[in-house]
């Protein structure tokens, strides 16, 4: 089967870049690492000016009822650009969960229109919610029922901008495709590693032309030159299987779960590799909170085990085989 997007997909992923990188992305991740949300949210404001945020909420509720792969690359596009938040959970899984809920009509519309940010966990794989400090609704859902959660203690993150919060039922729960909504979760994480995959191969190549050592470029020397090679490879064969999931699930494939673990793998090893390669091209100063590279790093070791590790996606994998 060949895929490609179509122009129309092209360029809204395009105004998604230009809109992102007028912002100050970084300045607003590391304010969020601070305890400052106000400019992260306002990040926030300029997506749902786009759309972005009323993707995957259903027309009957104000929203766009985007096919998935049009969410995916929204969400590759987020995390090429690092942005703060609840992405997955808000943009992919709350509305999963919501569509049974009393009040959906209500807290969709609200969603679609960049009102509300949710976050959600699905326990096992999901067990606590991200950056429940700044959603104004969160959500816990296990064993086809979810409810309205309130915020627990708050555990350690590997990125500051990403903090976890353990969460427990505060009110009465609903029935809830609670599968589904693992399957969104962990496809939308794949697309946002291969996004940040991507921003730090590119801000590594940058650099290799610019910095300069033993009288030439390092970009210049085949070790270089290998190693980003690797990861645009890699990179360029996780990034199918991420819309090939994406179709699959919404054409409610018998092989979802399988297509959606795969992709989840592919993505987490070509970010990994992407960081390693992008760290080793920086050199030390990688490793430095002034540097924009040190958000991709944290940001991916935080994705890396969300919404299911390698080990649980590999598993998947093989028994669908």
């Amino acid at each position: 089967m060949k895929f490609d997007l179509d122009q129309e997909q092209r360029d809204f992923a395009a105004s998604i870049d230009a809109a992102l990188g007028a912002a100050d992305v970084p300045g607003a991740v590391r304010a969020w690492s601070a305890g400052n949300t106000e400019p992260g949210k306002r990040v926030w404001s300029q997506l749902a000016e786009l759309g972005v945020t009323a993707l995957a909420v259903p027309e009957e509720f104000d929203g766009i009822g985007a096919h998935p792969v049009d969410l995916v690359l929204a969400i590759e596009a987020l995390g090429r650009w690092c942005v703060p938040g609840p992405v997955v959970e808000s943009l992919a899984v709350a509305p999963v969960l919501l569509a049974g809920a009393p009040d959906a009509a209500e807290r969709l519309a609200g969603l679609a229109a960049g009102e509300l940010i949710a976050t959600a966990a699905l326990p096992p794989h999901a067990p606590r919610a991200v950056d429940a400090h700044a959603a104004d609704l969160v959500l816990l859902a296990e064993n086809s029922q979810a409810a309205i959660a309130q915020i627990g203690s708050e555990h350690r993150s590997v990125d500051p901008s990403r903090r976890v919060f353990g969460v427990t039922a505060a009110g009465d729960s609903w029935e809830a495709d609670t599968s589904r909504a693992y399957e969104v979760g962990a496809l939308a994480t794949a697309a946002q590693l291969v996004g940040a995959g991507q921003a730090m191969l590119n801000t590594a190549v940058d650099y290799a032309k610019q910095r300069t050592q033993f009288g030439r470029v390092i970009g210049g020397y085949q070790a270089i030159k290998h190693k980003l090679a690797d990861v645009h490879i890699a990179l360029e064969l996780a990034r199918p299987l991420v819309y090939g999931a994406a179709l699959s699930l919404a054409d409610g494939s018998a092989d979802t779960a399988r297509d959606v673990s795969a992709a989840k793998v592919a993505a987490s090893d070509a970010a990994l590799a992407a960081a390693h390669s992008a760290l080793q091209t920086h050199g030390a100063i990688g490793f430095t909170s002034e540097c924009d590279l040190s958000l991709w790093l944290l940001r991916v070791q935080a994705l890396r085990p969300a919404w299911g590790d390698a080990t649980t996606h590999r598993r998947r994998v093989l028994e669908a085989i």
